[in-house]
């Protein structure tokens, strides 16, 4: 079988009995496809499911790739079934990072990593840990990888594709932004939510906080999970375009001013999004720390469409010799 054929009978299997699943059961589709996967994992089905169900989902059990597959099969089955999941679900932190976004944040955390080996990864909005695994399986640099998220049928399917893909992963099922303790790590690599964080007694004294307003959600989890970046660590976040230009952004100028060398802001290509509303940049930082220093000019630029494979290129291209220049990473 090619791998194209793998995620499409991988993903025949874990649809069908999610559907199955979740029609007999009256759960919803995402929770369905946590079980389904985790039966997949271990190779047999759950025996607590009635007789009738139990033979729907053998059936499509049976028509699962065997083996240990690729892990990009794996995650690209999974992303075509959450896909499928979320289109009943309209929660913005449900939205999952595009494929080729994914890729690109690999290949540019990658270069700000450079030869760096043992690297320690967070993901403090992981969702189903597609861009997580995604960044894992385009490097063998990173040592262990942690991923937070406060939706716990999420978490499930994150913890059932990274059984698949054989990692072990450091799953929290939590809020990014009233818990603390996350291990120091070396990178963090990020989603930021979109919308307001609801709970204004945590994040009373956080320093991004605007002064009128709710507190957006996307500061709110990036100033938490900053306190577990070392010194000298790096950050890639994807954000709102609209991140440093709404009212009450003025503190968190001045935190990333106090705390960070902004390395680069590469803008999305717009047809990306539904609408310009909804466009997403990518924020590439490095936190203050001994011998950090801000490079004589940051990467700043609109990236091409995906689909546009020569301007791309051309794109990739200024972006290596950037880091050639200022990072000696070629």
């Amino acid at each position: 079988m090619t791998e194209q054929n793998d995620v499409e009978q991988l993903f025949y299997s874990l649809d069908g009995m999610a559907a199955s699943i979740s029609k007999e059961s009256e759960v919803t589709y995402l929770d369905a496809l946590a079980d389904a996967g985790d039966m997949v994992f271990q190779g047999h089905v759950d025996q607590t499911l009635s007789e009738a169900l139990q033979g729907q989902v053998k059936a499509f059990l049976n028509e699962a790739p065997k083996g240990d597959l690729e892990r990009e099969t794996v995650r690209k089955a999974f992303q075509l079934a959450i896909i499928k999941g979320m289109k009943k679900n309209v929660q913005p932190h449900h939205a999952m990072t595009p494929d080729g976004v994914a890729l690109f944040v690999s290949y540019l955390m990658n270069k700000m990593i450079g030869d760096e080996e043992n690297i320690r990864l967070f993901d403090p909005a992981m969702g189903t840990a597609n861009l997580l695994t995604a960044i894992l399986n385009e490097t063998d640099q990173v040592e262990a990888a942690i991923g937070a998220e406060v939706d716990d049928s999420l978490v499930r399917i994150a913890f059932s594709m990274a059984n698949l893909q054989r990692y072990s992963l450091q799953l929290l099922q939590m809020d990014s932004v009233k818990q603390t303790g996350v291990p120091e790590v070396d990178v963090i690599v990020s989603d930021l939510p979109v919308g307001y964080y609801t709970y204004d007694e945590v994040i009373a004294n956080f320093r991004t906080k605007p002064d009128q307003g709710r507190m957006p959600a996307e500061y709110a989890v990036f100033e938490n999970a900053w306190k577990a970046l070392k010194p000298g660590g790096y950050a890639l976040f994807l954000i709102p375009n609209t991140m440093f230009t709404r009212e009450g952004s003025d503190h968190l100028h001045a935190f990333v001013k106090s705390e960070a060398v902004t390395l680069g802001l590469l803008q999305l290509p717009e047809t990306m999004f539904k609408s310009n509303q909804h466009a997403k940049s990518i924020w590439m930082l490095q936190k203050n720390g001994p011998g950090v220093q801000a490079p004589p000019q940051a990467l700043f630029a609109e990236l091409p469409s995906f689909s546009r494979a020569e301007a791309l290129s051309d794109m990739v291209s200024r972006i290596n010799d950037w880091f050639e220049q200022f990072f000696n990473r070629g």
